[in-house]
Parts: C-alpha cells; structure tokens; sequence
C-alpha cells in the first residue's frame, strides 16, 4: 500500500500540472473562438465545409488578424491612423485614462526593450529579522528620484510579490544599501513565491561560486 500511495503521488504531480494546463489552453482557446467566429464570413469558417467543429480557428484568425495590424501600423500611414485615434480617445475623459492606462502597462509587459524584474533581492521586511524576496525593476527614476537625493538617498525601484499570487503586491523606494541582491532568476524567485517556500530551486555552481565570494567579501 505504501509502494502504490507513492506511484499514485508520483503520477499525480506528474499529471496534474499537464492536464491543468491543456485545460486553461482549450478553455483560453474556446474563448476566443466564441469571440471571432460569429463576425468570421462563412466562406472562410472551416466549420461550413466540414461536418465536425474545428477548435481553434477563430484563435488562428485572431492572430493572424492581430500580426496584420501591427504590420500595417508600422509604416506612416498606419501611424497617422493610429495617432489620429489616440488623439480623438485623448479628448474623452475616462476613455483616456483606461487607453493610457492600458497601454502602458501592455507596452511595459511586451516590449522587446523592457528589461524590468532582471534581479531578485532580499529586503528586511515587514520587520527587522524577517526578509522578504523582492524583484528589482531599475533605479528610481523621476521626481520620486529628486526628492528622495535631495534627502540623500539612492534608491531603488522595487516590487514586493505576495504569497502565492505574485502578479499582486506593493511598489516600495528603498535605499540600495537595505537591499541584499540576489544570483538567481527571476523565474526562480516567483516560483519561490508561488510555492509559499515549498519549491526551492536548486543553485547552481555559479550561485554558490557568487554565495562564496561574497562571504569572503564580508570576512
């Protein structure tokens, strides 16, 4: 029985995770097909043509769709069009604050060029002797940044995650000196997070090289 518990535990954690997944992709998909197909002409539904439901096919043309606005919006004419709606939504005064807003935060997540949350630190947080992970956006920048060196402090901009949805959590300017940085990924954090502490990843020898060498600094 204790050899069975444990195959059935094993295939459990195996499976699980695999069919969770697979669940959230098909439902992810279904939605968005309940989106696209009823506006899709039914000369280009496959389901017109065959005589079983094609899952998929409005998640295909969305992005198909998707990709072919953002070629036309890459040259002149499709900037003018695009700045002309941003303009005409500008003058719309909660529209605006949700289209910016939005933006924003979609351009910070997908840029190419964003390189947020590349470090993990540890802060002592909510208390002295108790530390909390943390992931380093940059430097403070703007006039957060000129007010806190005026009091003589460099800090930093980071995101305190909670435990275990870290996509939630506090926006905190911390002096650099008060944040020990990390050798770990990002990823390797958040699944410390996610985990409540459950899921240690293992170090590799460069992190146990770069664990050793700053003990040696502090000697």
């Amino acid at each position: 029985m204790i050899k069975l518990r444990r195959y059935f535990l094993t295939g459990f954690i195996i499976t699980a995770p695999l069919v969770i997944t697979l669940y959230m992709i098909w439902t992810i998909v279904e939605w968005v097909d309940s989106w696209i197909i009823p506006y899709v002409p039914a000369a280009y539904n496959p389901d017109t043509y065959l005589p079983f439901h094609v899952p998929g096919a409005g998640f295909l043309i969305a992005l198909f769709s998707i990709t072919i606005i953002g070629f036309l919006t890459a040259n002149i004419i499709g900037k003018t069009i695009v700045s002309f709606g941003e303009r005409f939504l500008a003058k719309m005064p909660v529209v605006r604050n949700l289209y910016n807003g939005l933006k924003q935060i979609f351009q910070t997540i997908l840029s190419d060029k964003n390189d947020s949350f590349k470090q993990v630190g540890l802060l002592e947080y909510p208390r002295k002797g108790l530390w909390a992970i943390v992931f380093i956006a940059t430097d403070t920048k703007g006039e957060v940044n000129e007010v806190l060196k005026e009091k003589g402090h460099e800090t930093l901009s980071i995101f305190l995650p909670t435990t275990p949805n870290p996509t939630s959590g506090f926006l905190l300017f911390v002096p650099k000196k008060d944040v020990i940085i990390l050798n770990q990924s990002v990823e390797n954090a958040a699944k410390l997070v996610i985990s409540a502490g459950l899921v240690t990843p293992e170090e590799t020898q460069e992190q146990l090289q770069y664990l050793a060498n700053n003990a040696k600094r502090k000697k």
